[in-house]
C-alpha cells in the first residue's frame, strides 16, 4: 500500500513538473527574455576572456575608428575599444540594476508587510511613500546624487531610496489580502505572535508579485543609472557603463554614429529582455493561467 502511494505521488510531481515545463516554454517572450538577458549576463561576467583589451587604454591615434575587424564596435575619443567598454559598462550597469532590485525588494517588503498589520505604522510609513511617490523619480535621484556624490554606490543609494515606496506599496496592498485570508484568523485565534503571521503565513503570499515587480526595478534601475550617468550625476568616468559611455558620445556623434548605437542598443535589449521576463514571470506564477497555454 505504501508503495502504491509513493508511486502515485511520485507521477503527480512529474505531471507537475511536466505542465510547469510546457507552460513555461509556451511562454515565447519569457524564454526570448531570459535567452538575451543571460547572454548580457554571461558576457559581463566572462569579459576577460571574450576581450584582453583594457577598457580604458587610451590610443590616439586610432580615435572615433569606426568598426573593424580590431575594434567590432569601433572606438571612441580616445581611441579606447569601445567593445570592450560597452562590455564592461554591463557589468557596471548590472550591478547597479541588481543592488537596487535586491535592496528595495528588501526595504520594501519590510516597509510593507508591516504597514499592513499595524495600523500605526500604516499610517507614518505609508505617508512617508506616498511623499517619495509624488517625487518624479529621476529628480528625487538627481538631487539625492547632488547631495551624496558621484560613485556606483552612492546610485545604487540614491535608486534604492526611489523605489523603495513602490516596492512597499505592491507588498502591502498583497499583505493586506492575505491578511483577510482564513487561515491567518484562525492562526490569530491561536494567539500566534506578530513576527509569525508576518513571515510565515502572509509573507508566501506576497513571493509572486515581489518576484515580478523586482523584474521592472531592475529594468527600470538600468535606465535610472544610465540616464543619471547621461547627465553627469552617475558613474564617474573613465569607469564605463552604458549611461557615461552615452554622455562622451554626445560631442561627436555627427562623426560617429556608431559611438550612440552600440550603447544604446545594449540598454535596449537588456531593458526588453527584463521587461519581456517580468510580463512572462507575471503569467508564470499567476495560478489562475495553470492550465492555459499562451
Amino acid at each position: 500500500m505504501a508503495n502504491m502511494n509513493h508511486a502515485a505521488s511520485e507521477a503527480i510531481l512529474r505531471e507537475q513538473r511536466q505542465i510547469r515545463r510546457e507552460k513555461f516554454l509556451s511562454n515565447k517572450g519569457m524564454v526570448f527574455g531570459l535567452v538575451i538577458f543571460s547572454i548580457i549576463v554571461l558576457s559581463a561576467i566572462f569579459i576577460p576572456m571574450i576581450s584582453k583589451v583594457d577598457p580604458n587604454a587610451m590610443d590616439v591615434v586610432n580615435r572615433l575608428k569606426p568598426p573593424s575587424a580590431e575594434h567590432p564596435f569601433g572606438t571612441d575619443e580616445f581611441g579606447r575599444d569601445l567593445f570592450t567598454r560597452v562590455l564592461y559598462g554591463a557589468r557596471s550597469s548590472l550591478v547597479v540594476g541588481c543592488s537596487v532590485a535586491l535592496l528595495s525588494c528588501l526595504f520594501g517588503t519590510i516597509i510593507g508587510i508591516y504597514a499592513s498589520y499595524f495600523k500605526v505604522m500604516d499610517a507614518v510609513l505609508m505617508r512617508i511613500c506616498e511623499g517619495l511617490t509624488a517625487i518624479p523619480g529621476i529628480l528625487l535621484a538627481i538631487a539625492l546624487m547632488a547631495a551624496l556624490g558621484n560613485s556606483n554606490t552612492n546610485v545604487i543609494i540614491a535608486l534604492t531610496i526611489v523605489y523603495t515606496p513602490s516596492v512597499a506599496r505592491v507588498v502591502r496592498s498583497s499583505a493586506l489580502v492575505a491578511k483577510g485570508k482564513t487561515y491567518v484568523e484562525a492562526a490569530k485565534v491561536q494567539g500566534a505572535g506578530a513576527g509569525r503571521i508576518l513571515w510565515k503565513l502572509i509573507l508566501p503570499n506576497v513571493i509572486s508579485p515581489l518576484t515580478v515587480q523586482a523584474s521592472y526595478i531592475f529594468a527600470q534601475a538600468i535606465i535610472s543609472e544610465a540616464s543619471l550617468s547621461f547627465l553627469g550625476a552617475g558613474i564617474p568616468a573613465p569607469a564605463a557603463s552604458w549611461g557615461n559611455i552615452l554622455q562622451a558620445c554626445k560631442s561627436v556623434v555627427s562623426k560617429a554614429p556608431w559611438y550612440v548605437i552600440f550603447p544604446g542598443l545594449a540598454v535596449v535589449l537588456c531593458v526588453l529582455s527584463l521587461n519581456l521576463l517580468g510580463d512572462g514571470l507575471r503569467d508564470y506564477l499567476d495560478p489562475r493561467t495553470a492550465g492555459r497555454k499562451k
